[in-house]
This record gives structure tokens, sequence and C-alpha cells, in this order.
């Protein structure tokens, strides 16, 4: 059994784990409400523009989480103010602020080299978290949590019905800024662990994975972070023998694990059909 448990005899291998847990547990209760309202590009598109804050914080000798907060939020308040006051669809409008700031974030790093590792950025260093990782990455995902957990039944019902949500009095407005809001500040809380890439994996796979499973939101909650947290502590382990970096195993990990209950459910529905 050495084999199963080698990898928790090293330190950074465990605390590894730890944040990447940590990060995943708000990632997988939005993802159900992403995964729900249709808004799958949404938390894509904030991981990539959060490049031009990270660099000119860097630059500027600010906090990289101030940065990446303020460009996430400025990507997701443009595109739904294009969204409002356009013809073009929102997954166009999101692909298009996406790709801007995403660019305008490589512009200015290659225009300006620093001692900032780029692929930290884009792929996280998820193997070299310290104690500001873990206290910054901790305290986004406790706020983001306890506003998911306490507030569920509001966002559930925007979601799924947002006349009603309005008609009962619900300050819709609050809870739709308020969710890109925490959008962002989750993709914050997810740079040191899994980068800007590779967030977006966090985001979306957890809510689908669990939405093919059950059709009760709250058993989809449930199911959706039981799935990140176990996809991120088996793709850490096998990232350990296969020598691969953690993060894209982790997104290999939740890939695979939404086309086996895929099939299953296809194969699933072929015998019922049958009968």
């Amino acid at each position: 059994m050495t084999w199963l448990t080698a990898p928790f005899a090293y330190p950074f291998m465990v605390e590894a784990m730890l944040i990447t847990v940590i990060v995943s547990l708000p990632a997988a209760l939005l993802s159900c409400f992403l995964v729900l309202r249709g808004w799958a590009l949404m938390g894509g598109a904030i991981s990539h523009a959060v490049l031009p804050g990270i660099v000119l914080a860097y630059l500027a000798g600010i906090p990289l989480l101030i940065g990446a907060f303020v460009a996430g939020m400025i990507c997701a308040l443009s595109a739904g103010w294009l969204d409002a006051n356009s013809r073009v669809k929102p997954d166009t409008t999101l692909g298009v602020v996406m790709a801007g700031m995403f660019g305008l974030g490589i512009v200015i790093y290659t225009q300006f080299p620093s001692d900032a590792h780029l692929n930290h950025i884009l792929f996280g260093n998820i193997l070299g978290v310290g104690r500001d990782d873990f206290v910054s990455a901790g305290s986004i995902s406790a706020v983001v949590g306890l506003a998911l957990v306490l507030k569920w039944r509001d966002f559930a019902l925007l979601v799924f019905d947002p006349v009603q949500a309005r008609v009962a009095g619900l300050p819709t407005a609050w809870l739709h800024y308020g969710m890109l809001a925490m959008i962002s500040a989750v993709v914050v809380a997810m740079l040191s662990a899994v980068g800007i890439i590779l967030s977006v994996g966090l985001l979306i796979a957890p809510g689908a994975i669990a939405f093919l499973l059950t059709s009760r939101l709250q058993a989809m909650l449930a199911l959706s972070v039981a799935i990140a947290a176990g996809s991120s502590l088996v793709g850490i382990w096998a990232s350990f023998w296969l020598d691969s970096a953690p993060a894209p195993t982790i997104v290999v990990v939740m890939t695979a694990l939404f086309a086996l209950v895929f099939f299953w459910r296809q194969a699933a529905g072929d015998r019922t059909a049958a009968t």
C-alpha cells in the first residue's frame, strides 16, 4: 500500500492537496448555478480576462489579487452591458471581451518584462504555495461558500425563474452582480492553485457532472462539491506518479469522469427505452 500513501510523505504534496480542496469547494457550488443558468462561458471569460489586471498590478507594486479581481469585474460588467445594449448574443460578447482582455494582458506582459513567471500565472504553481496563498484562498473561499450556502434558494429562484424572483421581491440586480463578483473572487482564489486557464475546469465540470447525476438542486450542490474535492485529490495523487503538472491532471480526471457519467447515462437511457 506504499504506492497509495507515498505522495503524503512530502509536505508540498499535502499542501497542494489542501489548497486545491479549499478552492474547489466554492468553485463547485458556483459551477452548479453557472451550468443551470447557461453561464458556462462566464467562468472561462473571467479566468482569462484577469491577466491584464495581474500584470498591471505587478508593475504597480500592488497585490496581484487586487488587479485580478478588478479585471475580472471589468470583464463581467462589460459583457453584461454589451449584452443589454446590443443585438449581439451573450456568448459572442463574452468571447470578444475575453479575447480582447487576454490579448491585452499578453501585450503588456511582453512589453514590460518582469520577474513574474507567465507559466505560473497561466497554469498555477500548486506545488509552491505558501502561507499567503492559504490565507487569501481560504478567506475568499470561506466568504463565497458561506454566501452561497445561506442564499442558495435566492440564487436558485434567480436561475430558474428571474421574473418570479423579481415578483417575489428579491433584489435580482444585487444577486446578478453578486454572482459575477463571486465568480471573479473564486477565480482570484484559484490563481495560485490552478492558474488562469485551468480554473474554468473547476468552475464548470463539477456542476456539469452533478447535473447528469441528479435533477434535485440540493443533491446537485452536494455531488458537485464531492466531485470537485475527489477529482482534485485523485488528480494530484496521479500527477505524483505520472510526473505531470497537477492542475492539468486534475482537469483530465474531471473530464474523464464527465465522459464516463455521460456515456453511462446514455446507456441507461437506451436500456430504459428498450424496456
